[in-house]
């Protein structure tokens, strides 16, 4: 079955793995780093998505295959985004809109899909007429399980640039009047990502010979 982005909604939210299904980190408003769990309020994440939905529109993507999701990525503009107020390199310009949250399932990283997720969702914003995005990355190796943030080099080579110096957690910026030409079908790329075998994919017995059934047999 191909590959399907759908949107993120309140329905769909429950089908995220945990804690992302629940994680409030950036909407809660916390202190503490960036990190992913701690920060767990379902209702709150849902009541989120409604008020954003509503007043601006959509704010993630999922992408799925046969049905489970695969990876997912959440953006609003930056005033939805209480807890980016408080990140050591300073607030996002009060015009940008936020990449939060990118986040693959563990089997099938560093394939490609984050990148294309990520590309949805500019594509999304430049379909908007949004003219700014901005991200907060990890300057050092993070652990991808419990970390929102997409590295340094990961967002250099989607074409954004430190505009918020910080030795943990620089801003990122990208103005989207560079990607206005976009051609692709995001979907058709996500179709031709070779993704690697599966945690629990079941795999063919081997075939037995003759010869073996005939040795089985005495």
């Amino acid at each position: 079955m191909a590959r399907r982005i759908k949107p993120l909604t309140v329905e769909r939210l429950g089908e995220l793995p945990e804690p992302c299904g629940s994680c409030a980190l950036w909407e809660a408003g916390g202190p503490g780093a960036p990190e992913c769990g701690p920060a767990s309020d379902r209702a709150e994440l849902e009541a989120w998505i409604s008020a954003v939905r509503s007043e601006w529109g959509e704010c993630g993507a999922i992408v799925y295959e046969n049905g489970d999701p695969l990876g997912f990525v959440k953006y609003a503009p930056a005033r939805f985004f209480p807890r980016a107020a408080r990140m050591p390199s300073g607030a996002p310009d009060i015009d940008a809109v936020l990449i939060a949250c990118v986040h693959v399932i563990a089997d099938v990283r560093d394939a490609g899909l984050g990148k294309v997720l990520l590309q949805a969702a500019l594509r999304d914003l430049v379909s908007r007429r949004e003219k700014v995005v901005e991200a907060y990355a990890a300057a050092e190796t993070v652990d991808r399980e419990r970390s929102p943030l997409m590295s340094v080099e990961f967002l250099m080579g989607q074409g954004f640039r430190v505009t918020r110096p910080h030795p943990l957690y620089p801003l990122m910026r990208l103005e989207l009047k560079s990607l206005v030409s976009w051609t692709d079908n995001i979907e058709a790329v996500i179709d031709a990502i070779q993704l690697p075998r599966r945690l629990g994919e079941r795999v063919p017995a081997p075939l037995v010979n003759a010869t073996d059934l005939r040795k089985g047999s005495q």
